[in-house]
């Protein structure tokens, strides 16, 4: 099967396994840190910042998002069932996969962060701080 994928390519030193393995361990082969998982776009209103996480394939029972010391810590994790003892002849799998990002959002409250999945897309919405009024401090010398 190798030797019928590695024809099948315009390039003939092109190797489907060998690109797989590198696509597993980017690090281990010198590959950039692109960001394959959890793209995000971030958006602004007039009241509040909202958040659109790409993580497809996933239910809403895999995903979790806590806030720690003002960052908002997302999480998805989907391993794939086991059927009983049936062992397949598998040569690379990929379904089953975990990814986190974090983000800084600063001193907000758990409660003001409002979330929803829908077509594999994490909106989540962050409300903006109320504008502070410019003041000046004259400061007196001693």
């Amino acid at each position: 099967m190798k030797n019928e994928m590695m024809r099948r390519g315009a390039n003939r030193d092109y190797d489907f396994f060998e690109d797989a393995l590198q696509d597993f361990f980017p690090t281990f082969y010198g590959r950039g840190h692109s960001q394959k998982y959890m793209r995000t776009d971030i958006r602004e209103d007039e009241t509040q910042y909202v958040m659109e996480v790409e993580i497809p394939g996933m239910e809403k029972k895999d995903i979790r998002i806590d806030l720690k010391d003002g960052y908002l810590n997302i999480s998805a994790g989907k391993t794939e069932k086991n059927e009983g003892d049936k062992k397949d002849n598998y040569i690379h799998r990929e379904r089953s996969f975990s990814c986190r990002r974090s983000y800084y959002v600063g001193d907000i409250s758990k409660e003001d962060i409002k979330a929803k999945y829908e077509n594999g897309i994490l909106s989540v919405f962050i409300p903006k701080e109320p504008a502070r009024a410019k003041e000046e401090h004259v400061i007196e010398i001693e």
